[in-house]
């Protein structure tokens, strides 16, 4: 199953994003077929905001487990974090 996992950073955490983010990078790249694919939101002036991550787990609660595992998840970057079940039906190169 795919869940897609979104997440808010605090106001104004830029710089714990930017000093977390090589740990972050190593982190998704571990997790191999896991990850379908991952990005930065962006805010109005291109700086990122947030996270959306596409995971295949057994379950939300499975890819909440990985969600939590992220080095800006351990930093403390987001204020929200969402994990939600996702059926990707247009372009999916499985399908």
């Amino acid at each position: 199953m795919l869940f897609v996992v979104l997440c808010e950073d605090k106001p104004g955490a830029l710089d714990v994003r930017m000093e977390n983010r090589p740990k972050h990078v190593d982190f998704l790249k571990g997790l191999g077929a896991t990850l379908k694919l991952a990005g930065p939101f962006l805010g109005v002036d291109d700086k990122p905001v947030g996270s959306m991550l596409v995971l295949e787990a057994e379950s939300a609660d499975a890819a909440a487990e990985i969600a939590a595992g992220d080095p800006y998840a351990l930093a403390g970057l987001f204020e929200s974090v969402q994990v939600r079940r996702w059926n990707w039906t247009i372009n999916n190169p499985d399908a």
